[in-house]
Order: C-alpha cells, then sequence, then structure tokens
C-alpha cells in the first residue's frame, strides 16, 4: 500500500490527499513526529518537509512531484491534461497556487492565531495535556506578534498577504463563476492544488481533517466569513464532496503524532 509521511494540517499534505482520493488509491497516512521524525525523513530522502510518498522502494518527496508521480504510474483519471494549452494553463496556476496561496495562507493564519486565544487552544491535537493546553491559550497576543516578528511575520506582513489573499479569491472566483474547474470540463491538478492549499483560510465542514469538530468551517476572519468569496469556498466544498474521502471514526479519535519507521 502507498504510505504518505505528513502532517495532517499541512496544506502540501492535504494536496496530495486531495490526489490520491481522487484517483481512488488507497493509502496510509503516517503522522511525522516533528524534530525526530524530520531527520528521518533526511535520512530517506535527502530533506526534512512533508509530504513525502513511498511506493514500495520508490520515495519521492514534494507535493508537486508526487502528483506527477501518481499520474505517471497510475494513469486512470489524469491530472495534467494532454491538450498543450490546458496543460500549460493547469501547471502555471499549480504552481501560482504552492507560492501564493500556500505561503500567504500560513501568515494570515498566524495572524488570527496571535489575536484569538481560543483559536490557539482549538488547533491543538486532542492529545494534548490540559496544563498544555491553558499554557498556549494564556500567552499574551502581544508576545506572539513579537515571536512572529523574529521569523518574519510582522503585523505588516501578515497584512499584505490578507492584502494579496482577497486579490486570489477574487480572481479565483471571476475563474469560476461559469466553469465548474479551473481549467476546462474535468478537475486537473490546478483544482487540488487551489483547494487543497485553501484549508488554511477556512476548514472544510465535514470531518475531511483530524480537527477539533468546534473548528470545521471556521477560518480567518475577513476570509472565511465573507460573502464575498463564499463562491470560491462553496466551489471548494463542492469539490472536496465530489472526491475527497471522509475520515472514518476510528482514525481521529487520537490525533497524537506517531513516530515513522524507515527501512
Amino acid at each position: 500500500m502507498l504510505e504518505l509521511y505528513q502532517f495532517e494540517l499541512s496544506q502540501y499534505s492535504e494536496k496530495v490527499r486531495l490526489v490520491l482520493d481522487y484517483k481512488g488509491l488507497a493509502y496510509r497516512k503516517i503522522e511525522v513526529t516533528p524534530g525526530i521524525g524530520q531527520v528521518e525523513l533526511f535520512r530517506l530522502t535527502g530533506q526534512r518537509q512533508v509530504p513525502v510518498l513511498k511506493d514500495g522502494s520508490q520515495v519521492v518527496a514534494d507535493s508537486t512531484e508526487i502528483a506527477k508521480y501518481l499520474d505517471q504510474q497510475y494513469p486512470d483519471r489524469p491530472l495534467i491534461p494532454t491538450d498543450p494549452k490546458q496543460r500549460g494553463l493547469c501547471l502555471l496556476i499549480e504552481e501560482w497556487a504552492d507560492e501564493s496561496i500556500g505561503t500567504k495562507s500560513r501568515q494570515v493564519l498566524f495572524g488570527a492565531l496571535s489575536k484569538n486565544q481560543s483559536l490557539r487552544k482549538s488547533l491543538l491535537p486532542a492529545a494534548t495535556p490540559d496544563i498544555v493546553k491553558v499554557l498556549v491559550e494564556a500567552v499574551p497576543s502581544e508576545l506572539l506578534q513579537v515571536l512572529g516578528f523574529g521569523v518574519g511575520l510582522s503585523q505588516e506582513v501578515v497584512k499584505r498577504a490578507e492584502a494579496d489573499l482577497k486579490q486570489d479569491l477574487e480572481a479565483l472566483c471571476l475563474l469560476l463563476a461559469d466553469s465548474p474547474y479551473l481549467v476546462g470540463d474535468q478537475p486537473t491538478l490546478a483544482d487540488f492544488a487551489v483547494a487543497g492549499l485553501s484549508i488554511l483560510l477556512k476548514f472544510p465542514e465535514e470531518p475531511y481533517l483530524n480537527l477539533p469538530a468546534t473548528l470545521r468551517g471556521k477560518g480567518v476572519p475577513g476570509l472565511a466569513d465573507s460573502v464575498v468569496y463564499e463562491p470560491f469556498f462553496t466551489w471548494r466544498d463542492r469539490l472536496y464532496a465530489q472526491y475527497r474521502q471522509p475520515l472514518v471514526p476510528s482514525s481521529y479519535k487520537s490525533s497524537a503524532p506517531n513516530s515513522i519507521n524507515i527501512e
């Protein structure tokens, strides 16, 4: 069986999960333990980032490379069009989504977390000890903003990312106004990249992710709850309903990370 080394809240892992579900491929999720698990990933792939796909003896890192590999090895339900113009547009949108939505959604989510103590607590895994939850909730917003500035996430950076995402979401709403998909009449890698990378802006309503039920349908204020961008999130949720497999109850009772074993 295919094995996906992942973080549950990694948008790039979600992009791959969407692709795997669309292709109807069975796979096992392996939650990488931050720190030690990433060292083991480095031994396997020469880099520390998720997602990583293992298919027998074949190991592929990077969500785009994984999608291309899956399209070559499992050609049913192709991801990338054969028509030259559609192929070019698909690859262009996918790359743009990785660099724009993927990066900026993390920035605006950090901004929302720095202002909202209960949201920070809600995003912790269910197995987190109560004392840790109390400490996380008690961290002053001002301190988080200082810490964010230390890693390049100043208020100005967050503000600019939010403005850019508003323009991105407006453009996506326009592209989808009279079309079911971003490229042609069938879903492509462009759709799954945009949809999967947007999860940090607004979490899906249904239990596709291992998150507390109270967070479903919630997201970054000003984006997730805006009627202006509602057409985009309606489209995304419809795409999820068509192709994403919900979690079975036994798979999200515990969200404690697991260590990984690499042969």
